[in-house]
């Protein structure tokens, strides 16, 4: 069984989350490669050196400079996203002409897929969510996401079946694949025990890679409140890493710019400010390893796995976006959170509120985001629940790998 696995290039978050499938595919046996972008290259190269990577198509998403027009700016660059699409499909089609792949899985990359290749779309937005002043598009985008789903052979959803799981409405409302099936694979992290590799190497990603040419949400609280299946990621061995932090905050910067880059200066002014040791972890995979101090706050590029999450587990706070692959990571590493939603992106706002109202992390408004806010936001006590684990993704590649 040949696998090419293609995460969507909006942020870091679908490249993270594709690591435990592209690890059970392994363990079921298939040959897998992988496809690209320049963007997260690098963070594929450190995590899966053997594996072979192709350069994909990036859809090249650029957050407007006021985060509040995404909906309209959407809108507006449809024939730029039709035009990507149209060109990643043939991308697609091409690749298993070329190498003769016979899965295709999708990370939300709306057209990878062939009628020549078991086609796979995982995404936890079934529902994409709309402000309430755009609430009449919302339909609108449901029936167009449905419409994309029915193009693949099954549609995989990153959460669990039983609702709200941890996307709440998102992922248990709003677009199907019709007559194709719909499966429930559990929330996803590159943490998790079950898909870390038996032996962790720490070693310095590479500095070139070379390639081939307002919803409302009884979810997650009341879920989270109510399911015997939670699990206080509290073991002896993180309990002794929290009583000797060496870090007060560590700043996981993400996104695509200029949010990103807005984010990065925010925090960079508030954390200089504020009094003990700090890290930011600006999220760029493709500017290779480095590192650097600046007054009492310690930079780094990119972090392979092990250390990033060495860095969370020894953080008293972790401020990051508010983005779902984020809430899955920070869920699994226990981490105290504090989540600064991307202007625009509902999504990540909804996430925010409902786990900020839930008493599992702090929500603080990007417009707000500053020193006095972020020491304010040290008095409360907040932790990331952590949810059973489940064999669910293992026997959704396993059934893949009979029907191959």
């Amino acid at each position: 069984m040949k696998v090419l696995v293609a995460p969507l290039d909006w942020g870091l978050g679908h490249a993270t989350r594709c690591v435990p499938v592209i690890r059970e595919f392994l363990r079921a046996g298939a040959e897998v490669e992988l496809a690209v972008v320049k963007a997260n290259a690098n963070f594929f190269r450190e995590v899966f050196p053997e594996l072979r990577q192709r350069l994909a198509p990036s859809y090249n998403i650029v957050y407007p400079k006021h985060g509040y027009n995404m909906a309209l700016w959407l809108l507006k660059n449809s024939m730029h996203l039709n035009s990507v699409m149209r060109y990643e499909h043939h991308f697609a089609e091409e690749m298993v002409d070329r190498h003769g792949y016979d899965v295709l899985f999708s990370d939300n990359r709306f057209a990878f897929y062939s009628k020549r290749a078991y086609s796979i779309y995982m995404t936890h937005q079934r529902r994409i969510a709309f402000p309430r002043s755009f609430a009449a598009f919302e339909r609108v985008g449901v029936m167009w996401h449905a419409n994309i789903m029915r193009k693949f052979d099954e549609v995989w959803v990153p959460d669990m079946e039983i609702f709200p799981g941890y996307a709440g409405s998102l992922s248990h409302s709003g677009a199907t694949p019709g007559d194709k099936p719909l499966r429930y694979v559990g929330p996803l992290s590159r943490f998790s025990e079950k898909t870390l590799p038996a032996v962790q190497r720490k070693s310095p990603i590479p500095e070139n890679v070379d390639l081939e040419k307002d919803v409302d949400l009884m979810s997650v609280s009341e879920f989270m409140a109510r399911s015997a299946n939670v699990e206080w990621n509290v073991s002896d061995a993180s309990m002794d890493a929290k009583k000797s932090a060496r870090y007060k905050v560590v700043a996981v910067v993400s996104g695509v710019e200029p949010a990103r880059t807005q984010f990065e200066l925010q925090l960079r002014e508030a954390l200089l400010k504020i009094p003990g040791r700090h890290m930011m972890i600006l999220g760029k995979p493709s500017a290779g390893y480095k590192t650097w101090t600046e007054g009492n706050i310690e930079f780094h590029t990119h972090l392979a796995t092990p250390e990033f999450a060495d860095a969370v587990r020894s953080a008293d706070y972790v401020v990051s976006r508010g983005g779902y692959s984020t809430v899955m990571d920070m869920a699994e590493l226990g981490a105290k959170c504090i989540f600064v939603p991307t202007p625009g992106q509902f999504e990540q706002i909804v996430l925010a509120h409902d786990l900020s109202k839930a008493g599992y992390a702090v929500e603080i408004k990007a417009d707000q985001l500053n020193a006095d806010t972020l020491v304010k936001s040290f008095e409360s006590c907040v932790k990331m629940p952590k949810l059973g684990n489940s064999n669910l993704l293992r026997s959704a590649v396993e059934n893949i790998a009979r029907i191959i």
